[in-house]
């Protein structure tokens, strides 16, 4: 089998333009060795070719069946039990119906993290744009271009063809001056969105951005994108432009004092609900700590009739926080630094905090004992009804795969027992797909998709081409999108 053929289960290196790109651990240049083998010989019974039946559901589930079995035999070489695993079969490896019944459902799956770029009201995108490989664009376009990975096209074909996707949000970008993802921009997709058949499908949030420049011009323009469109939350990055960084707490009297202020201005206009993002700190360069949620659990606390949604949950790729929680640590890490912010604060579970898994999972994922251990402190500490499905797509292609990991994972016994995680009952994998989020947003879960049934949905996606991720794959391509991002955000 080629090197290069894509995999259903996508796991990189690739980076969504906030990070650098990790190279595969030996770990995971294992899983994906022995997922080619497989499927190699199981293309092979049942007489498809390599290409149709890694683009099928018992590709993935050979894929996910591989990555467990190598995890396990990684634990009980390192004498433990793994913390977490993918309740795949082998009979799913071979069998459709198997496959769909472990990886399929039928569930309401609302993404409250996603994008795409219109070159048409924004030209000069293309640009930027560029600095992604276009490895991940469909075929056909023209060498050199990777303006097709990102249209309205793509975006809606990702989302809601390949993908169980029931519902999206269309999350506004760091900075006004260079997103290519205006409102009028997010409204274009929406109203493609009702001309296709898929009426209130997709939402839009409004992009705030307070610290640039005078805060009083910006409250004013977030008060006219308030009445002009119809957007269901407020998106912030408050930790850029670094220069006038703020926190939604205003613990540091050296940064501008404004939290309060923009807080109060949401509660005035509504809608009550900030989506925040904090963690993925490679996107502030120098000064990762900006990204931290510390502010996150006074804030919240002192404005109990405003919800907070953390994006990224404040997860750190590649460092720390995805072991067992430390009340006694003196310098949490990832996740867990939002966890004792809301500790410290005196924020229960099921409050008016929220934990987003956008970025997060797709990490997550290809390591089951840190994917235990991350979803069962925010499901504990958060609240089994506030943890929030998102995916950043479309940076990261089709957010099916992370769909199939997420439904057929399972957090161990032991993990459960030594540190009071809960099962991931079908009940609670559907709030975190999207009935916490319905609540949130006080909207009907209705589930399903606009296609018709299961057989017939994957049949049109083996037919497709392989999905594949979109972002940049090397550090040197990150880095120059990392530095595009800074230089708009001085726009």
């Amino acid at each position: 089998m080629q090197d290069d053929e894509p995999l259903p289960i996508k796991l990189g290196p690739v980076s969504n333009g906030e990070f650098l790109p990790i190279p595969h651990s030996p770990f995971e240049r294992e899983v994906i060795r022995r997922t080619r083998a497989l499927a190699d010989d199981n293309a092979r019974r049942l007489g498809v070719s390599r290409r149709q039946f890694l683009n099928g559901v018992t590709g993935a589930a050979t894929m996910l069946f591989v990555l467990s079995a190598c995890s396990d035999e990684q634990a009980k070489h390192a004498s433990r039990e793994t913390g977490g695993r993918f309740g795949v079969t082998s009979t799913s490896t071979l069998d459709r119906d198997s496959a769909l019944d472990q990886l399929g459902g039928n569930e309401f799956i609302f993404d409250v993290q996603s994008h795409y770029v219109n070159y048409d009201h924004a030209p000069e995108l293309a640009d930027w744009t560029a600095i992604f490989p276009n490895a991940g664009c469909p075929e056909g376009v023209e060498a050199g271009s990777s303006k097709a990975c990102f249209t309205a096209d793509a975006y809606f074909r990702e989302m809601f063809v390949r993908s169980d996707t029931s519902m999206a949000i269309l999350s506004a970008l760091p900075t006004p001056g260079m997103t290519g993802l205006s409102s009028d921009d997010m409204v274009y997709a929406i109203d493609v969105a009702t001309r296709i058949g898929c009426e209130g499908r997709v939402l839009m949030h409004g992009g705030a951005y307070p610290q640039r420049g005078p805060i009083e011009p910006a409250l004013e323009g977030m008060t006219a994108t308030r009445k002009k469109y119809d957007i269901v939350a407020w998106k912030i990055y408050t930790m850029v432009p670094t220069d006038a960084h703020m926190f939604l707490d205003d613990h540091d009297k050296s940064r501008p004092q404004i939290g309060q202020r923009f807080i109060d201005h949401v509660r005035e206009i509504g809608p009550p609900i900030i989506c925040t993002h904090k963690g993925i700190s490679s996107i502030v360069g120098s000064t990762p700590e900006l990204a931290s949620p510390s502010d996150i659990g006074p804030a919240a606390q002192r404005n109990p009739d405003v919800n907070f949604v953390v994006y990224h949950s404040g997860f750190e790729p590649g460092q720390g926080g995805v072991g067992a929680y430390d009340p006694k640590d003196p310098a949490p890490q990832g996740v867990d630094r939002l966890i004792r912010s809301v500790q410290e604060a005196g924020i229960g579970p099921n409050r008016n905090v929220y934990a987003e898994l956008g970025g997060t999972w797709w990490f997550l994922m290809r390591n089951p004992t840190h994917a235990a251990h991350v979803l069962g402190k925010l499901l504990k500490y958060i609240g089994e009804e506030r943890v929030v499905w998102g995916t950043d797509s479309i940076w990261f292609g089709t957010p099916q795969d992370q769909i199939q990991a997420m439904r057929t994972f399972e957090i161990s016994e032991q993990l459960q027992e030594a540190h009071g995680y809960p099962a991931l009952t079908p009940e609670i994998k559907a709030g975190i797909f999207g009935r916490n989020a319905a609540a949130l947003y006080g909207i009907d879960p209705t589930p399903g998709r606009c296609e018709p049934n299961p057989k017939e949905v994957d049949q049109i996606r083996t037919l497709l081409p392989p999905a594949r991720t979109y972002g940049p794959e090397t550090s040197a391509e990150a880095a120059r999108l990392i530095a595009a991002h800074q230089a708009g955000y001085m726009m």
